[in-house]
């Protein structure tokens, strides 16, 4: 089977870090163009706008979005729109209801739409979720406090309305709860914004399943020296550690599971996986508890944060 020509809109860190070196190893794809602003690869034609691309490189059969979520619902209704195959970087959007309306288009142009969640194919999330399958889950912790001007420096697109805040890495959290626990919903929640900012800086947020599950999260971006991504859960079988993003996993204390991290390439493989196959995979479940919290939650304001 030939590859599939590929096309990367939005060439940025996560691009040049994750996307360009995932594609390069996965013989299902092959990067036939870019298009963005500023970034551009060595060797693979550039353009300066997703129409211009499209115009000009008719052999394209899928692009994947990399540009922040306030600009990708216009990109990804052109790529549908042109009969391309889409894969979102996440958050995959700005709203729920323009994912759902990508969703739609898609099935209408009968084409594949990806909404990615790279925390999730961490590689000790499946031997998490096969350890709370076999056991009675009492509560779960999570804790993912990072410090955002480490990972996110001098880009004002995330304090803008839109950019989620310190739910851009919180919702990597929400993606490994929602594949690894029972469905939950939100029952409160206070959500830090900086006074000078538009989207939150913390949030604390509280869950429950139908069952009476309890799930607690605290996300923070204010967190200097270690960095925190963590879910603890009590257990009938002991204290579950799931850690450093879902890396490792640890049950009372003792190491059980680990492995390199390849979320990336594992995001591709699945991608290639549902356009051989003429599906699409676009799970909100993560979005939509961030969707509640800004609903639901408190508004309390802190000091103003400046890079």
């Amino acid at each position: 089977m030939s590859p599939i020509n590929l096309a990367i809109v939005g060439v940025g860190k996560i691009v040049r870090d994750q996307h360009l070196p995932s594609i390069e190893n996965n013989s299902d794809f092959k990067l036939i163009a870019t298009a963005s602003r500023h970034g551009t690869v060595d060797g693979i034609p550039a353009f300066t706008s997703i129409e211009a691309m499209l115009d000009a490189v008719p052999g394209i059969d899928a692009v994947s979005l990399c540009m922040p979520p306030q600009y990708r619902y216009e990109a990804a209704y052109k790529a549908l729109e042109a009969g391309k195959h889409v894969f979102l970087e996440k958050p995959p959007g700005a709203t729920l209801s323009e994912v759902a309306d990508l969703e739609a288009l898609a099935k209408t142009k009968h084409v594949s739409l990806f909404a990615s969640w790279h925390s999730r194919y961490a590689p000790a999330i499946e031997a998490a979720k096969a350890f709370l399958a076999g056991t009675t889950i009492k509560s779960v912790h999570v804790i993912w406090k990072e410090d955002v001007r480490h990972w996110h420096p001098n880009q004002e697109w995330i304090w803008q309305a839109g950019g989620l805040g310190v739910f851009d890495p919180g919702i990597n959290a929400l993606s490994i709860v929602t594949h690894i626990l029972p469905p939950l919903f939100l029952t409160g929640a206070v959500l830090e914004f900086p006074e000078n900012r538009d989207s939150p800086i913390a949030a604390d947020l509280q869950f429950k399943s139908g069952q009476g599950l309890a799930v607690h999260a605290e996300f923070d971006w204010r967190q200097t020296g270690k960095q925190s991504w963590d879910i603890v859960a009590e257990t009938e079988a002991g204290q579950m550690v799931l850690s450093e993003g879902g890396s490792k996993l640890s049950v009372n204390g003792e190491l059980t599971f680990t492995a390199p991290e390849a979320e990336y390439p594992s995001l591709y493989r699945r991608f290639a996986e549902i356009v051989k196959a003429g599906t699409s995979d676009v799970d909100l479940a993560p979005l939509r508890h961030v969707a509640d919290a800004f609903m639901l939650g408190k508004r309390k304001f802190v000091e103003a944060f400046h890079d």
